[in-house]
């Protein structure tokens, strides 16, 4: 763990890794496509590995670091992932080793001029690197309205500063790379209410919420969400629009 690191997950990552959804199949193939060769991909800030998981399908040896020791400790071994603890600026990787650099939902947490000149440096010619993330999930008006209502006025002051680049979905954020037009994606889940909850749990701004409040504010929103789903154990649908910047080295 480097000087500068931003830990907002490390204390709850068996819960980040159970109610975070998962990436569609079809980004990872689609990546796959663009990228020089699938030797071998790094997933860079991986946290319990949800996108290393996706990238294993497709390339030969997916590395997948984070500079959280917790959060690699809850991912979840796969024979082609090599799970490792290191910060994004500073890999370890060998130089012009990897066809593709993935981050999903963290490049706003980075030292944006280090980082770049690493994933420079560990890119084959012609590599690629994609760094996606998504804002507020879609279930129905309803819903929403509680989900947007928890997001907002109630924890406002608990986002961090470096939240407001995802709600731009990083288009405002520096990116030497030459970019690549790319089709839309968008996760997509299947939840019961208890689930939900739970996923909303992990947020950082509830965890910090609770650490300095001593309250909950999942109570505040609990009633009224709970009346616009219904039946707790039934489940629907919820979909994340991701955003990407999407680039090859030059």
């Amino acid at each position: 763990m480097t000087d500068g690191f931003k830990d907002h997950f490390s204390g709850h990552a068996a819960d980040y890794g159970q109610y975070r959804p998962q990436y569609p199949d079809a980004l990872f193939a689609y990546l796959a496509s663009v990228a020089p060769g699938t030797g071998q991909a790094w997933d860079c800030a991986t946290g319990t590995g949800q996108a290393a998981q996706g990238l294993a399908d497709y390339f030969d040896t997916v590395i997948a670091t984070d500079a959280s020791a917790q959060q690699i400790e809850s991912s979840r071994s796969l024979a082609r992932i090599q799970y490792r603890v290191a910060p994004a600026e500073d890999s370890g990787i060998p130089a012009g080793s990897i066809d593709l650099v993935t981050v999903a939902q963290a490049l706003h947490w980075f030292d944006l001029d280090r980082f770049y000149a690493e994933a420079q440096r560990v890119l084959k010619p012609g590599g690629v690197l994609a760094a996606w993330t998504y804002n507020l999930l879609h279930v129905t008006p309803r819903i929403d309205a509680q989900v947007n209502h928890l997001y907002g006025p109630l924890l406002d002051r608990f986002w961090p500063e470096e939240r407001r680049l995802v709600e731009q979905g990083y288009k405002s954020m520096p990116f030497p790379f030459l970019e690549i037009p790319h089709p839309s994606f968008e996760m997509s889940t299947d939840w019961n209410l208890p689930q939900l909850m739970g996923y909303l749990g992990t947020w950082s701004a509830v965890q910090k919420y609770r650490r300095e409040t001593g309250q909950d504010p999942l109570v505040i929103i609990a009633s009224a969400i709970s009346e616009a789903w219904g039946d707790p154990q039934a489940t629907r649908k919820i979909n994340w629009p991701l955003s990407m910047r999407l680039g090859r080295k030059a």
